[in-house]
């Protein structure tokens, strides 16, 4: 066990990215294999396999004698400000309403008549932040952009994770049932696209908290959840049963073009070394003691 141990201290990426896929991709591919139905218990355990990266980065932290207290405790810093709290919830509306700007400058139809409860909203922030998809940061923000920050620029990491937390995704576009599932090929390209703009902002923001996991983990679940309130008519996007190709793909480009003018407009303010005015974290600050020596 010790051999297996120091093993996975002197390849903490390539094991973390290991076990974040192994435990992922097996839950998640075998419900794709199942074949079961879209339910509370199917979105329960799509969520569940959202935590190959939280393990991942436990193990690798454990494995090389850190401190998961630390690293844990990411999640739990609330401390930075009122200005990163009004950003994490308010940022995400402003994505919506240039996309949703965007949408009707191009002819996108519209239908004001009805919203959602905000308390649908209040719902998805806190599914989001602990259970559909904010869980993730855990790994990707908080144990593998430090790590890489250790050696990369800010924004060359971005890129690397977004490529990893991209391909991680691969089960949700093999299952049916999901919402990945049924994208076209274009769409699945907006979204690789996103996730890349997407990066760059969640790292700006993990910087700029000093390492907070809490508040990018709230941000990426308001990201997540403007969907819900984006008020294209859906009589008109999908008439009769059948998804307008065109239509479609106009919300999700105008959906994704705020991410990326935002992306650029960060990466030309703080520049791409740091992507924000302090020194980034740590593997420290993620729990983690000095790399081993490759000679030992």
């Amino acid at each position: 066990m010790s051999g297996v141990r120091a093993w996975i201290d002197h390849h903490r990426l390539l094991s973390f990215v290991a076990i974040a896929y192994a435990f992922t991709w097996t839950i998640q591919g075998a419900l794709a294999y199942s074949g079961m139905e879209a339910s509370w218990t199917h979105s329960i355990l799509i969520g569940f396999g959202g935590f190959g990266p939280p393990i991942g980065a436990a193990v690798v932290v454990w494995a090389a004698g850190g401190s998961l207290r630390t690293w844990v405790g990411q999640m739990f810093n609330w401390r930075v400000g009122a200005r990163w709290w009004t950003l994490a919830i308010g940022l995400p509306f402003i994505i919506l309403s240039l996309g949703v700007l965007l949408f009707v400058l191009a002819g996108g139809p519209i239908d004001l008549t009805e919203f959602e409860s905000p308390l649908i909203y209040l719902f998805a922030m806190a599914w989001g932040t602990v259970w559909g998809g904010g869980q993730e940061d855990l790994g990707w923000r908080g144990f593998m952009l430090p790590v890489l920050q250790d050696s990369y620029s800010a924004l060359a990491s971005s890129v690397i994770v977004s490529v990893t937390w991209a391909v991680w995704h691969l089960p949700l576009f093999l299952n049916a049932t999901t919402t990945h599932g049924g994208w076209p090929l274009s769409q699945q390209l907006l979204w690789m696209v996103s996730i890349l703009a997407g990066s760059v902002l969640w790292t700006w923001m993990y910087n700029s908290t000093g390492g907070s996991v809490l508040v990018v983990a709230v941000f990426h679940a308001g990201v997540n959840a403007m969907g819900i309130f984006h008020p294209a008519d859906p009589a008109a996007l999908v008439p009769n049963g059948v998804p307008d190709p065109w239509l479609n793909l106009l919300a999700e480009v105008t959906g994704a073009l705020p991410l990326v003018l935002i992306a650029v407009l960060l990466v030309a303010v703080y520049g791409g070394d740091r992507l924000a005015t302090r020194d980034p974290p740590t593997p420290r600050d993620a729990g983690l003691p000095p790399e081993p020596n490759a000679a030992e």
